[in-house]
């Protein structure tokens, strides 16, 4: 059966290295007792390297075009189903009916998303993704460094964050215009934030960072509507510097800004 190209307009960059695929899929650390969700398996290529080490690999697919092929490809293999939609649109711990592992080449125009999403709970026990280097450097960046976000953030208030290796432009095809890199997401066993507060801190930072060049006393009063005394009040029970910029705050500061309103 041929292969169909490369569609732009779903993100389709294909890696066929079988060195890069085996350390993609061994930083998953996946065993026989696990199940691995794949996002995006494309033409499965990393797909045979996570049957390799995984006792079940559930692969989640858009492309219509590509189901079939992959289906007919493990039609005997009863370790491996395929499901055609958008991750996005997946309940992920339902669909693997259990504890998870999971892993992908995210298209780099829907990566926030997905992050987002497989950080609902339930969440997976590991997460491997090969993500545009940018936003590989924006996920596990320090407070106060140049690619430290909203992004970085989130992520870190529930999760342990790790970038693993980078990944050269020429070891896809088609070539994309930009780097890429692998990185590994753990969530935390002490996260900064509970389950009933994950999206008023969400929503907290994402406004802070969309005034990431006011001070911490502009910001507060802006999103919560609040006077100068008010929030200098709200930012002194949260021990944050009122004139502190939202990009050196920490998750726990955050957090405790969050409380202290």
């Amino acid at each position: 059966m041929s292969l169909p190209r490369a569609k732009k307009r779903l993100g389709q960059h294909f890696l066929t290295d079988p060195r890069l695929l085996g350390r993609i899929a061994d930083a998953l650390h996946a065993t026989r007792d696990d199940t691995v969700i794949e996002i995006g398996p494309g033409r499965g290529a990393l797909t045979v390297a996570l049957l390799e080490r995984a006792g079940r690999v559930i692969a989640i697919e858009l492309d219509r075009e590509l189901v079939p092929i992959l289906r007919e490809r493990w039609a005997d293999e009863p370790r491996f189903t395929i499901v055609e939609g958008d991750v996005l649109e997946q309940e992920l711990g339902t669909l693997a009916g259990g504890p998870y592992l999971l892993a992908g080449n995210v298209p780099y125009n829907i990566t926030t998303p997905i992050l987002f999403h497989a950080m609902r709970r339930p969440r997976p026990a590991r997460a491997v993704y090969l993500v545009q280097r940018e936003v590989a450097d924006r996920i596990v960046a320090a407070p106060g460094s140049e690619d430290y976000g909203a992004l970085s953030v989130n992520v870190q208030a529930l999760a342990k964050a790790e970038l693993l290796f980078g990944v050269p432009a020429g070891a896809f095809k088609p070539r994309p215009s930009v780097e890429s890199a692998v990185v590994r997401i753990t969530p935390r066993a002490d996260p900064v934030i509970t389950e009933a507060e994950e999206e008023p801190f969400r929503l907290l930072v994402q406004g802070a960072f969309g005034l990431r060049r006011k001070q911490m006393r502009r910001v507060v009063r802006t999103i919560w509507s609040l006077d100068a005394t008010a929030a200098d009040a709200v930012l002194g029970k949260a021990a944050v510097d009122a004139e502190a910029r939202p990009e050196v705050l920490s998750a726990e500061d955050f957090a405790r800004l969050l409380r202290a309103r």
